[in-house]
């Protein structure tokens, strides 16, 4: 029966993808990230064989951008060196059209040499003294709304567009200057002070009207630059060429390159993800965690294919080694399990670590043999968790892994030990992105607008949990203090007037404070657990809440953080106290309330950011708690 479904639902697949535009049937993809030495060394031939043992669908190819490796007549687009009279480009699109391989050129359009700023320093990002920025020490960084990025760049979208006819264009940091640099070239300083009435800010500061109208302002321009040159693919190579860039696999990233995740993915027929390797936070997991960021922006229906290196990648970039068979199969087949697609990604066309060609086969036959199952396809999940990439810019600031992404990783962490299916969800999709969800889940969701509060409050209405942690709910869209949470009375929960919440410092020291501190479960069941007992062990009476459910044998959980008081509304269930801290030797208890609240059908866990970010590895007590509740 098993084996007639799977047919059943491959034959389906085949008509289906027949009759899909390409981007919606092109699921195995390759590139070889060529090197100006290739020119003179591509062995097409084996790369075709190579294709064709993979099972690829789609190739990416270098095109141009910094280095040209076709013969393009836009002015001051350097051509490879060795390039001569060869047309390697086109040489490679040809064949891949005989094989029936979809392809996508590569742009570089982040970075130019010498000649090109020799000849237009107008075009160029500029530091506060005037200086140039540069992309790597023989590379200068061309500004996003000068016209190397305005002009130049969609001509050369417009040349490779018509005259290959590519189904579309990748571009490998497209998005300019990181958040951590503002330039201060003529283009950025007149259309800033035209569009937002400030001059440029001087320094980083968030609770600056003109630097927080300059963040908002950098990510408009980079979706002016997407819209841009989508126009310019389309116009030039027809209504089907996409200009797709790269974003990458994490909020973090994105928020640092000024890519707005959601309205990019609005956009995108399909998304072409740069997350190449695992970090020492997230492991493995994180990659599948990836998939349910993007296609919960993008849609399960659309295609994410994820560049998979095949060098080594770990820690220091060692491209010219091939990455462990091993590692890469894994962080594969979390991708796979997250909805992406594979492709594999060489650097350069030739190799003296020959058994990184040896890797992908298994795996593309492995997936080519099950995409009918693979893609497309939906989790199916009652828990949401709820994040937003404004609450990263504007809550968590300059220490938004400490505010932000902490507190959600720990939570993703104990859903999937506990094997809880969970989908993200984000704030500004609320009103319509819960159904089928029971519980939603708000790790340090500090900056809320009104629209994603009246969002939260009327899925609790209707009969949904909550589990919301750190200062959920206390600020506006701006990271600014609300006089008190904005969901108090979801919660059963009000904030003092002088709580240390409300300042932006204090929130980060408690972020990072661990000491000698416990939580006192309640009520207490000790007495009736075998063990010693005291003379003044209080009895054993009454019911924990189910929040607390796997922890019947222990009265005390170790925390390592603190916490300040809060005023409780009455009906409101308390089922941990907080354990001062004292000396580790030897240790002490005595009490005061934790907020961990419960009210009617909608729990919520108020509690410092650091319990949802502690590492739930490193105590695992938090975790049960989490799963449990």
């Amino acid at each position: 029966m098993l084996g007639a479904t799977k047919a059943a639902r491959a034959d389906a697949a085949s008509a289906h993808e027949a009759a899909a535009p390409w981007y919606r049937r092109t699921l195995r993809w390759m590139q070889t990230n060529i090197a100006e030495i290739d020119v003179t060394r591509y062995d097409i031939s084996w790369w075709r064989e190579h294709w064709k043992r993979t099972g690829t669908q789609g190739i990416v190819v270098n095109a141009g951008g910094i280095v040209a490796y076709y013969p393009t007549r836009v002015p001051l687009h350097r051509r490879a060196e060795l390039l001569g009279g060869r047309d390697l480009f086109g040489d490679l699109a040809q064949a891949a059209r005989q094989d029936g391989i979809v392809v996508f050129a590569r742009m570089d359009s982040n970075g130019a040499g010498q000649e090109v700023y020799d000849a237009h320093p107008e075009w160029f990002t500029r530091d506060a003294d005037g200086k140039p920025y540069f992309r790597d020490q023989d590379l200068y960084a061309p500004c996003i709304n000068g016209p190397y990025y305005r002009e130049h760049i969609p001509a050369i979208l417009r040349e490779v567009a018509a005259n290959y006819r590519p189904e579309g264009f990748t571009d490998n940091a497209w998005s300019g200057l990181p958040r951590a640099s503002v330039c201060y070239c003529a283009s950025c300083r007149s259309r800033f002070k035209d569009e937002r009435g400030h001059d440029l800010p001087v320094k980083r500061d968030w609770n600056a009207p003109a630097y927080r109208a300059w963040i908002e302002w950098s990510y408009a321009c980079r979706l002016e630059i997407w819209d841009l040159y989508n126009a310019a693919a389309r116009e030039a190579g027809g209504p089907e060429c996409l200009w797709v860039g790269m974003i990458g696999g994490t909020l973090g990233g994105a928020a640092n390159a000024f890519r707005d995740y959601r309205e990019i993915c609005r956009r995108a027929p399909m998304v072409m993800l740069d997350h190449q390797r695992r970090d020492e936070t997230s492991g493995f997991a994180g990659n599948g965690q990836t998939g349910k960021l993007v296609h919960g922006l993008l849609g399960w229906d659309k295609l994410a294919p994820e560049s998979m290196a095949l060098y080594e990648t770990s820690g220091v970039s060692l491209r010219l080694a091939a990455r462990p068979e091993g590692e890469l199969r894994l962080w594969a087949v979390e991708a796979f399990a997250g909805g992406i697609q594979p492709w594999w990604h060489y650097v350069n066309a030739y190799h003296e670590d020959r058994r990184l060609y040896a890797t992908p086969l298994a795996l593309s036959g492995w997936y080519a043999a099950n995409q009918a199952l693979l893609h497309p396809r939906q989790p199916v999940a009652t828990v949401g968790v709820v994040y937003s990439q404004r609450n990263f810019d504007f809550f968590g600031r300059d220490d938004a892994d400490l505010l932000v992404q902490q507190p959600q990783r720990g939570f993703l962490q104990a859903l999937t030990r506990g094997r809880i299916p969970y989908v993200l969800v984000h704030a500004d999709d609320l009103a319509r992105g819960t159904a089928g969800l029971r519980t939603l889940v708000l790790p340090s969701l500090g900056a809320m607008t009104e629209a994603q509060v009246a969002a939260v409050r009327a899925f609790a209405a209707g009969g949904g949990g909550l589990v919301a942690s750190g200062a959920t709910s206390l600020c506006d869209a701006s990271g600014d203090p609300r006089p008190d949470f904005a969901l108090a009375d979801v919660f059963g929960v009000r904030l003092p007037r002088d709580h240390p919440f409300r300042d932006e410092a204090s929130r980060k020291q408690w972020a990072a404070e661990n000491g000698h501190t416990y939580l006192r479960l309640t009520p207490e069941l000790r007495a009736r657990v075998p063990g010693p007992h005291a003379p003044d062990e209080p009895p054993a009476a009454g019911t924990r809440h189910p929040v607390l459910r796997g922890l019947d044998e222990t009265d005390l959980l170790a925390y390592g953080g603190s916490l300040a008081p809060v005023k409780v509304d009455p009906a409101a269930l308390v089922p941990l106290t907080f354990v001062t801290p004292r000396p580790a030797l030897p240790p002490d208890v005595s009490g005061r309330a934790l907020r961990l609240l419960v009210s009617g059908r909608t729990p919520a866990l108020e509690v410092r950011d650091g319990w949802a970010s502690f590492p739930l590895e490193s105590i695992s007590d938090h975790e049960v708690a989490v799963i449990e509740g």
